[in-house]
């Protein structure tokens, strides 16, 4: 239980960077919870103490992402858990392709050429390739 205090205390420091965990802490927790109950002693208190950890993580995760923008191409974020990598992975992605296509006006479709697509593959009933431009 120290430790986690420990670790709490640490993270709450440290807003720049995060706490060397093991990756699977979270999972390793939930497991210990579910099925090694009367091992662990003040179960009430150790789960409150890592779930406070994980709280002031995601916040630090939430903060360093809100520093996105057009020139970013990539997020290096040390020291993530398994969890929270699964967790922001989509949503980094997804910010990333969104302003990599805003900042290349090239890369999004243009709305006529896919207007014109749509209505022959209805006009026809099936779907057709659209012409390349010349």
């Amino acid at each position: 239980m120290e430790k986690l205090t420990q670790i709490l205390e640490a993270e709450r420091d440290s807003q720049g960077s995060f706490q060397i965990l093991p990756f699977h802490y979270v999972e390793i927790s939930k497991l210990l919870f579910d099925h090694a109950r009367d091992d662990v002693p003040d179960m009430y208190l150790v789960r409150s103490l890592i779930e406070d950890i994980r709280d002031v993580r995601f916040h630090k995760v939430e903060t360093s992402l809100e520093s996105i923008d057009t020139r970013t191409s990539a997020v290096k974020i040390k020291d993530l858990s398994a969890m929270e990598v699964n967790i922001v992975r989509p949503f980094v992605v997804r910010a990333l392709q969104a302003i990599y296509k805003h900042g290349n006006p090239e890369l999004v479709p243009d709305q006529d050429r896919m207007t014109n697509m749509q209505t022959q593959g209805q006009d026809h009933g099936q779907r057709r390739r659209p012409l390349r431009r010349r």
